[in-house]
């Protein structure tokens, strides 16, 4: 495939992005069950672009309620080539101050409530997330969110916590101690779960506060977070308006589009049909 469908997953705060040519709104019904919003689908300067709100609109699903599966499986159906995620963090770094985007390329996943894989017993399959950000689409994010006005930090950790509570001081100071440098509730499991998919992906992190390390700062309240998540908002639509701007040439390959070539272990005679059928989207090319 050489043309562009950029796919975005917005975080908190972003629930819609404005001034997409030829707007239409589509339920995509997955074998995972049901995605977290219908998708919007549209253009921008010719660039095809999918948009998924990732907690719904209204804010309606907490993060161990995401359906990750269903979301990316959507997003595939849909004809995404790339997929870049915009989510709120706290700052675990003292020079990563609200307001600053940083384009991650690690994490490390504490999550522990969430369905992680597309496969499972009767079809098995391992792929590597040694580098789970891909790096050509975390350069263009990173470049898109300067245009944007945003103060950006490329390469970062992001470590995913379960939520939805902030984390106690102690976990905070445990994670500093890890050489993380940003918390989330969300990234995880969807990175790993792009990649079984053989989609790209890039992970924007839109610091709104700094955790609850600091002793001379209040702790993390959820108003302050949304002081701040209104002015992340638009610059993270001026980054997706910008992004996609950086798109109008040919899309080259990525390693990442044929990463299942030698990860399925389980071979086709001992395959579960049902589970085969509901892989028709995220591993049809492999799976024929």
């Amino acid at each position: 495939m050489d043309e562009w469908v950029l796919g975005i997953i917005g975080g908190s705060g972003l629930y819609d992005i404005e001034g997409l040519a030829d707007r239409r709104t589509v339920e995509i019904e997955t074998p995972w069950g049901e995605p977290s919003d219908a998708l919007v689908t549209g253009a921008i300067g010719g660039v095809k672009v999918v948009f998924l709100p990732r907690h719904g609109r209204g804010h309606r699903t907490p993060p161990s309620r995401i359906n990750a599966r269903a979301n990316i499986d959507a997003l595939k159906r849909a004809g995404c080539t790339d997929l870049v995620s915009l989510s709120a963090v706290g700052s675990l770094r003292e020079e990563l101050a609200p307001g600053t985007f940083v384009v991650v390329d690690q994490f490390i996943d504490r999550t522990f409530e969430r369905e992680k894989t597309f496969f499972g017993q009767g079809c098995v399959a391992h792929v590597s997330m040694a580098r789970p950000v891909c790096p050509r689409l975390a350069a263009m994010a990173a470049q898109a969110a300067r245009q944007a006005g945003a103060q950006v930090v490329e390469g970062g950790t992001y470590l995913a916590m379960e939520g939805p509570q902030f984390s106690t001081k102690a976990e905070s100071e445990l994670y500093r101690l890890w050489g993380c440098d940003v918390i989330g509730m969300t990234n995880m499991p969807e990175a790993k779960l792009a990649r079984e998919a053989e989609l790209p992906y890039a992970s924007v992190a839109m610091v709104t506060d700094y955790d609850c390390w600091r002793d001379d700062v209040a702790h993390v309240e959820v108003g302050d977070i949304l002081a701040c998540l209104n002015a992340n908002a638009a610059r993270a639509k001026a980054l997706v308006r910008a992004l996609a701007g950086l798109m109008t040439g040919p899309r080259a390959p990525s390693p990442i589009d044929t990463c299942l070539d030698a990860a399925i272990i389980t071979p086709p005679e001992h395959r579960d049909p049902d589970l085969v059928r509901k892989l028709s989207a995220v591993a049809g090319r492999v799976l024929k």
